[in-house]
């Protein structure tokens, strides 16, 4: 399928070609899911609104509900004041979300539409909202679009107070709604409460009733989010989603934030369950060290399937940086690591990984790269398995290499969005699925005197 991909590098600074990320708006809109009652707005053109939504809807299974301003030529010369009045009025005739959440598309950010000033002149029935943030398609990825957008709330709605309560806040970033199950279960489990912003958990994994419901049960409340300034400190989870979340938080209401990886993999597991533990006052229960037993334990069983076998992993960075965590805590050797996103902070936390392991000669690490260059350096030196999005798959096949499908999207499977890969489980679950497909890799290519029902 990909043949002709040449084995001969190009320095390629103005061409991505099956860039291994999609636009600011797409995770604005995900983000904005993860508020109960809200309908995502774009200001933009129809068209827009129309791939964003289909892009989560493959990914999740669910319908990712949004609107749109619809933008004309009229709106595109004149600007689209009058196109976000209007739709903003017929969003809460027809729909009565309890907030609009608007994001900005190219189109209306290079024509320079100020959606503050659109929003201040707008009149609200009482008990309505609505908030904003920008996200220029052309700046950034999808994960910088999220971020924005969970800033935006907290920059409208979280409410500074000199009273602090006893519940914490914690930024997930951008993770599946079964990791925020978990999660809560963590957070449960170590005898605390929290404010998780966003939270899509029963509404991207909404159970099957038989009736349709606009606005599930899940979702942070509007009341949560305001209470967010009076929370006695904020976990926020991946640098590359949570840190602007995190700024906005501490600057509006001065709420102490902690930035730390996603706890994917044993040691970034173990520093979340750390850091609730400090805020808890409590130690871990027996609950969680059992988990974390059994995690090992099926380590060390399978060691000698991942022992020094050469792995490429690619996607968003939180998740990539956390991939890359675990592989080595399993004896992989990360050989190629990339993400679409830019921002070469994402090359020093990977090179602090490989440093702790002495696995840094040889390792390929990209920010802001594509798929194709991903399949250059694959056809110069193989590698054991990938790990990454469906859109890999091309790769795979064309170079006859298993691939482990991680991270979003992932369009040509069910059922991942709500199984976990954070925590003790979700670590487990994620051994399973490498352990299995090099496994598979074995038996599929082993002579027949040496297929064997015991490995």
């Amino acid at each position: 399928m990909l043949n002709q991909t040449p084995l001969q590098f190009y320095d390629r600074r103005a061409l991505r070609i099956n860039p291994c990320k999609t636009c600011q708006p797409v995770g604005a809109l995900y983000a904005a899911l993860g508020v109960h009652r809200c309908m995502p707005h774009s200001h933009g053109s129809q068209g827009c609104v129309s791939y964003h939504r289909t892009f989560l809807t493959r990914h999740f299974k669910e319908p990712a509900i949004a609107a749109s301003s619809s933008f004309t030529e009229g709106a595109s010369v004149f600007g689209g004041g009058a196109n976000l009045k209007t739709s903003v009025k017929n969003i809460f005739d027809i729909y009565d979300p309890d907030i609009i959440a608007v994001h900005t598309t190219c189109l209306s950010e290079t024509i320079g539409d100020d959606l503050n000033s659109y929003i201040l002149d707008m009149t609200l029935s009482e008990g309505k909202l609505v908030v904003h943030c920008n996200t220029p398609s052309y700046v950034g990825s999808h994960i910088t679009g999220f971020a924005n957008m969970v800033a935006g709330f907290i920059r409208y709605l979280s409410l500074k107070s000199e009273e602090k309560s006893q519940k914490i806040g914690i930024f997930p970033g951008w993770i599946n709604p079964g990791d925020i199950h978990e999660l809560k279960r963590l957070v449960a489990v170590m005898g605390l409460e929290s404010i998780i912003l966003p939270d899509q958990s029963d509404v991207l994994d909404s159970p099957m009733t038989g009736t349709y419901s606009m606005y599930p049960e899940g979702g942070t409340t509007i009341d949560g989010i305001r209470a967010l300034g009076s929370v006695k400190k904020v976990l926020a989870l991946g640098p590359s989603c949570s840190f602007e979340p995190a700024l906005a938080i501490k600057s509006k209401c001065a709420v102490e934030t902690d930035l730390i990886e996603a706890p994917i993999g044993v040691v970034n597991t173990d520093n979340f369950i750390c850091a609730l533990s400090n805020l808890s006052g409590q130690g871990v229960p027996s609950e969680l060290e059992a988990e974390r037993g059994r995690l090992i334990d099926l380590m060390l069983d399978a060691s000698q399937y991942f022992f020094n076998k050469k792995v490429a992993i690619y996607g968003d960075p939180d998740t990539v940086v956390g991939l890359c965590s675990l592989a080595l805590e399993l004896g992989l050797r990360p050989k190629y690591i990339l993400t679409g996103t830019p921002g070469e902070a994402f090359v020093e936390r990977i090179n602090k990984n490989l440093d702790i392991y002495g696995a840094k000669e040889g390792v390929k690490v990209k920010a802001s790269g594509d798929l194709f260059e991903l399949h250059q350096w694959i056809k110069n030196e193989r590698v054991d398995v990938l790990i990454g999005t469906s859109y890999g798959k091309q790769i795979a096949k064309a170079e006859d290499i298993p691939l482990v499908r991680l991270g979003f999207p992932i369009l040509d499977r069910y059922g991942h969005s709500y199984q976990p890969i954070i925590g003790y489980r979700g670590a487990m679950r994620v051994a399973e699925l490498i352990a299995s497909a090099l496994m598979d890799r074995i038996d599929r290519d082993c002579a027949d005197e040496d297929l064997d029902v015991v490995m």
